[in-house]
C-alpha cells in the first residue's frame, strides 16, 4: 500500500516530463494528420491490435482470438515488433526458433499455431514486404501492438483499453501510462474494453460508452478474461485448481491482477514471485523460485505461470522436470452476447476488402 502511494507521488513529480512527452506526440500526430509524414497502405487486409497505454490490456489474447477466428478460412500471418528479443531486423519463426530470437509473445503464437506464419520486425514498413515475399499466398496480416506506429495504415484498427484503467482517465508518460494521444482513439474502427468484471451491468456499459464518446462509425465491445485449465509446462498434464492447494504465482507480465483475483477464489492461498514485464528468466531466477516453493509447507502445492512467461521458462526443460509448474491459458470472452457481431465485422472486413487506390 505504502509503495503504491510512493510510486504515485513520485510519478506526479514527473509531470513536467509528461507535458514534454505530450507535446512531442502531439507534433508527431499532427505531422501524420497533415500528411507531412505519410502513412503507407498495402494491397491486402491489415488488422491492427493495439492500445494507447503501456502495460497489459490483453493484446496477445486478442491476437490469438483473431488467429483462431480466421486461420481456418483465410491464409493469415502475425507480425510483431519482437519486444526484448536478442536479435534485430525481420525474422520469420521456424522449427528451431526460440523466444530469445523473436520475443516471448510471438513465440507464444508460434507454439500455439504452428501452421500460421509468425514474423517479427521493428520496422513494419520493411517487414510486411519481406513477409509477403516469404509467404506470397497470404490473405491477411494481424499486426500486434502497432496502433501508435503510423508509418503503416491498417484497414481495421482494434483498440484495447482496460476496464480498470480506461484511456479516458489516464495521463501521459511518465506521470501516467498513456504513450499516445487520447484523441487517437478516433482512428480505431473497433474499441474493446478489456478485463471487465464479468458481472458488469448494462447501466455501467452505457456509462463507459458515453465516457469514451465513440464516433458514429465506431463500435465498442466489452470482454472479460476467461482462464482455461492449467497444464504442466513439460508433460501438458492438466491440473484442476481447487481451494485446497497453495499456489506460488510466478509472473513477468504487466498486469497480474486478473490472475490474482482468480487465485483468491480458486486456491487455499497464494504467494507471488513477480518479475518485470517481459523478464528474461535466468538460472538464478529458477533457483529463487525453487527456494520460495520449498518454503511453502502445504502437502498440496503447485507453481502457476502464464503462457507468456512459460515460453521464457521452457528453456530450462530438464531443470523443470521435477517441479509442479503449470501454465494457465487466458482468452477474451465477449460480454453482452456480442461475440458473433465482433466476429462478423472482422471476417467481413477481409471478405469485402478493396485495395486502396
Amino acid at each position: 500500500m505504502f509503495s503504491n502511494f510512493f510510486l504515485k507521488s513520485f510519478r506526479v513529480l514527473l509531470l513536467p516530463f509528461a507535458v514534454l512527452y505530450w507535446l512531442a506526440i502531439t507534433i508527431r500526430n499532427w505531422l501524420y494528420d497533415k500528411k507531412i509524414i505519410r502513412s503507407s497502405s498495402f494491397g491486402l487486409p491489415l488488422i491492427c491490435v493495439g492500445n494507447l497505454s503501456v502495460g497489459g490490456t490483453g493484446k496477445s489474447p486478442m491476437v490469438e482470438y483473431l488467429v483462431r477466428l480466421l486461420k481456418d478460412e483465410f491464409k493469415i500471418a502475425t507480425l510483431s515488433r519482437g519486444y526484448k528479443r536478442k536479435t534485430k531486423g525481420y525474422a520469420l519463426a521456424g522449427e528451431n526458433t526460440t523466444a530469445l530470437e523473436i520475443g516471448d509473445e510471438p513465440m507464444q503464437f508460434h507454439i500455439k499455431f504452428p501452421d500460421v506464419p509468425v514474423a517479427v520486425g521493428e520496422e513494419r514498413l520493411d517487414a510486411i514486404p519481406q513477409l509477403l515475399h516469404d509467404r506470397p499466398g497470404l490473405q491477411a496480416v494481424v499486426l500486434d501492438d502497432a496502433f501508435q506506429h503510423r508509418a503503416i495504415k491498417a484497414g481495421l484498427n482494434i483498440l484495447l483499453t482496460e476496464y480498470s484503467n480506461l484511456f479516458t482517465r489516464d495521463f501521459y508518460l511518465p506521470t501516467g501510462d498513456l504513450r499516445d494521444l487520447k484523441s487517437s482513439y478516433q482512428r480505431a474502427e473497433i474499441i474493446v474494453v478489456t478485463k471487465c468484471d464479468p458481472s458488469i451491468s448494462e447501466n455501467e456499459r452505457q456509462k463507459i460508452i458515453r465516457e469514451i464518446k465513440p464516433g458514429q462509425e465506431q463500435l465498442v465491445f466489452f470482454t472479460a478474461i476467461e482462464y482455461g485449465e492449467p497444464y504442466h509446462i513439460n508433460t501438458k498434464q492438466p491440473y484442476l485448481l481447487n481451494d485446497k492447494a497453495e499456489v506460488l504465482l510466478v509472473t513477468g507480465i504487466a498486469n497480474p491482477k486478473p490472475l490474482k483475483s482468480l487465485l483468491e477464489v480458486h486456491s487455499r492461498t497464494y504467494y507471488m514471485q513477480q518479475y518485470p514485464d517481459h523478464h528474461i528468466f535466468t538460472i538464478d531466477d529458477l533457483r529463487e523460485i525453487r527456494k520460495r516453493f520449498r518454503q511453502i509447507e502445504s502437502a498440496e502445492k503447485m507453481i502457476l505461470t502464464t503462457e507468456k512467461d512459460a515460453v521464457r521458462l521452457v528453456k530450462f526443460d530438464h531443470e523443470l522436470a521435477d517441479l509442479p509448474l503449470y501454465v494457465i491459458p487466458a482468452r477474451h470472452h465477449f460480454l453482452f452476447g456480442e461475440a458473433e457481431k465482433f466476429n462478423e465485422l472482422v471476417i467481413n472486413f477481409i471478405r469485402n476488402f478493396r485495395q486502396p487506390e
